[in-house]
C-alpha cells in the first residue's frame, strides 16, 4: 500500500518552481511587510491592491481565451475568471456608484435605479457558465487532467493559503490589507496554474490520453 501511495505521488505531483510561480511566491513574501507598512487606503475598493488583483484576473481570462488546446475547456476557465472579476468590482457598483465626498463608500444596489437587476443578471451569467460546462461535457476534460496530468503542488498550496487566510482575515480579523494581499496571492496562484496547464508542455494531456 505504501508503494502505491508513493507511485501515486510520483505520478501526479510536480514540485518544480516554474518562472510564473515566482509571482505568487513574491506576493507571499510581501504579505507581512505590506500589512505592516502600507497605508490602509491601499486596501480600499479600487485601490492599488485591488487593481493589481484585477490585472491577474484579466491575465487569467486572456490565457483562457487564447489557449491552443482544449479550447472549450479553457474558454470555460476564462468565463469563470470573468465571474471573479465581476465579484471584485461588485458588478460595477464600486466603480460607477461611489458616494460623493466620502472615502471607500458606495451606494447599495437598492439605492441605485434598476440596481435590483444586478444580482439576478449576475446569477444568470453564472448559471450560463455552468450550463456551458455541462452541455460541452467539459467534466470529461477535467477528468482527463486529474487522471493524466501532474498537479503543480507549490502553486496549489499557495492558492489554498491565499484563499484560507483571505477568508479568515475578512470574516474574523477584519484586516483589510491582509485580506487584499492574500486575495492577490490567490488570484496570482490561479493565474499561474491556468498558464501552466494551458501553455507548459509538462502539463499537457498526451495524445494517447485523449482517445
Amino acid at each position: 500500500m505504501f508503494k502505491n501511495v508513493l507511485d501515486f505521488i510520483k505520478k501526479h505531483t510536480d514540485f518544480k518552481i516554474y518562472k510564473i510561480t515566482l509571482i505568487p511566491i513574491l506576493i507571499a513574501i510581501l504579505i507581512y511587510p505590506a500589512v505592516k507598512y502600507l497605508p490602509v487606503k491601499y486596501g480600499y475598493e479600487n485601490g492599488v491592491l485591488e487593481n493589481m488583483q484585477l490585472i491577474f484576473l484579466i491575465l487569467s481570462c486572456i490565457f483562457g481565451f487564447c489557449a491552443k488546446t482544449h479550447k472549450k475547456f479553457f474558454k470555460f476557465v476564462a468565463l469563470v475568471s470573468i465571474i471573479l472579476i465581476l465579484r471584485e468590482i461588485n458588478c460595477g457598483r464600486t466603480i460607477f456608484f461611489p458616494v460623493p465626498n466620502t472615502v471607500n463608500t458606495f451606494y447599495s444596489w437598492k439605492e441605485i435605479k434598476y440596481g435590483w437587476l444586478a444580482h439576478p443578471l449576475y446569477g444568470l451569467y453564472m448559471a450560463g457558465v455552468g450550463i456551458y460546462f455541462i452541455i460541452n461535457k467539459l467534466y470529461l476534460d477535467l477528468f482527463k487532467y486529474i487522471k493524466s496530468v501532474k498537479f503543480p503542488i507549490l502553486n496549489i498550496v499557495l492558492l489554498f493559503i491565499g484563499m484560507g487566510i483571505g477568508m479568515y482575515s475578512e470574516k474574523v480579523l477584519c484586516n483589510m490589507l491582509l485580506e487584499e494581499m492574500t486575495e492577490m496571492l490567490f488570484y496570482a496562484s490561479l493565474m499561474s496554474i491556468i498558464w501552466l496547464y494551458g501553455y507548459n508542455k509538462n502539463f499537457e494531456i498526451k495524445e494517447n490520453e485523449n482517445n
